[in-house]
């Protein structure tokens, strides 16, 4: 949708603002991708490439601290 349209959407509807703004919604994308990267470290480990696994675990943490983050705004708004 152009922004002229969207412009003209909102003036000529005010009622229908509510179905072109959506407000933050909060998945659990960063949840499932940390657990991927757990086991991908896991995996790793145990094949011997700890180069892989030390990388892996380290963007797991960063998802698991995101994921947090995101928790918390979340239910704080």
């Amino acid at each position: 949708m152009s922004t002229a349209n969207l412009i003209q959407s909102i003036v000529s509807n005010p009622l229908s603002i509510t179905d072109v703004l959506v407000p933050l919604q909060f998945s659990g994308g960063f949840l499932q991708w940390a657990i991927v990267f757990i086991i991908l470290a896991i995996v790793a480990t145990v094949v011997g490439a700890s180069g892989v696994a030390g990388i892996s675990m380290t963007v797991a943490k960063w998802f698991i601290i995101l994921f947090v983050v995101l928790a918390v705004i979340s239910l704080v708004l």
